[in-house]
């Protein structure tokens, strides 16, 4: 009991230690925007135009990007956690299902609240790649993708352990799918990077907090079901 007790207080604290830590870069990204800090639109500037002008050079990649981040969208994800919430309710990991709902559900709805605070206006050429409504920061997709990604890994690498091949693959896909989502953005022209950095970090984040919210959760359980029988006793 005492190793599991051990274990459980090990995740929690991992979790809360990974949720400050994602949210104070966030946060530092957030208050330079906000602050209009030259530096920061500057790295941005530098960073897009190139970008920006590879992929107007490149027509097909263009294309392929813009193929990819269609398939990736924040819905493809939702989709995904929806299909998981429903395996994992089948299987009777009522909780489990719930964490994954709820994260999914939250993550989406602050990433669109994010933007409506910031208003931050996206990337503007002459002869644009590609067209993106809404407003910038931080990026839905980035987001999204970290977001749906972390979860989805979370719920099925334990299940896998005993599988390396199979494992490994589920892992880089995992990391790959969203490094790539955001970088496809910027070279669409549609965000700037501290965008998708945001949106990365914000959407583990978003994890990380839930997770430890539930590793809580659990940990108290228990102790309430000993009290319950002793009680009756």
């Amino acid at each position: 009991m005492r190793d599991q007790d051990h274990a459980l207080e090990v995740r929690l604290a991992a979790a809360a230690a990974g949720a400050v830590a994602l949210l104070v870069p966030f946060a530092v990204i957030a208050a330079l925007i906000v602050g209009n800090v030259g530096w920061l639109h500057a790295l941005d500037h530098d960073v897009s135009v190139p970008v920006h002008e590879f992929s107007a050079a490149h027509p097909d990649w263009a294309r392929f990007m813009q193929a990819w981040c269609l398939v990736f969208d924040p819905w493809t994800w939702r989709l995904a956690a929806l299909a998981l919430v429903i395996w994992l309710a089948r299987r009777g990991e009522r909780a489990l299902a719930w964490w994954v709902g709820i994260t999914m559900t939250a993550g989406g709805l602050l990433g669109v609240l994010l933007k409506l605070l910031f208003e931050r206006q996206r990337p503007s050429f002459l002869d644009p790649v590609a067209t993106a409504v809404g407003y910038s920061f931080p990026s839905g997709h980035a987001l999204n993708n970290a977001l749906g990604a972390a979860v989805v890994l979370m719920v099925l690498l334990p299940r896998v352990r005993h599988r390396p091949a199979l494992h490994r693959w589920l892992l880089i896909g995992g990391i790959a799918v969203p490094v790539l989502t955001g970088a496809f953005r910027i070279g669409l022209g549609v965000h700037w990077l501290s965008d998708v950095l945001a949106g990365w970090l914000f959407g583990l984040a978003v994890v990380a907090t839930t997770a430890a919210a539930f590793a809580a959760r659990r940990g108290r359980r228990p102790a309430a079901d000993h009290a319950l029988i002793g009680a009756q006793e």
